[in-house]
């Protein structure tokens, strides 16, 4: 899947969804083990993966260990994001500077 900021895709197997909002490429995205689509595609669902199911959270960002990939949870589901097949990490916040 062609990947580039502001593509919005789903999860095929939960009610995630996502927004790409760093990176580009080539790359496999998929949540709960099945590959995203497009958010306008079919409906057709599939089974998540027991052990894809950790879940995503509405509003957190998630990325790749190089972190050149970011991705934007605009819809909470049950499946667990992963890039060509290694699991996305929930980014942290940068800590504010101290105001003395």
């Amino acid at each position: 899947m062609l990947l580039k900021p502001g593509t919005r895709l789903r999860s095929a197997v939960c009610d995630a969804e996502v927004v790409v909002v760093k990176g580009s490429g080539e790359h496999e995205l998929t949540c709960g083990g099945a590959a995203l689509v497009a958010v306008d595609a079919d409906d057709a669902r599939g089974e998540i993966d027991p052990a894809q199911a950790d879940g995503t959270l509405l509003g957190k960002r998630y990325t790749d260990e190089g972190a050149t990939v970011e991705i934007l949870c605009t819809k909470a589901g049950a499946g667990s994001l992963a890039l060509d097949g290694q699991p996305l990490a929930l980014k942290s916040a940068k800590p504010l500077p101290a105001s003395d």
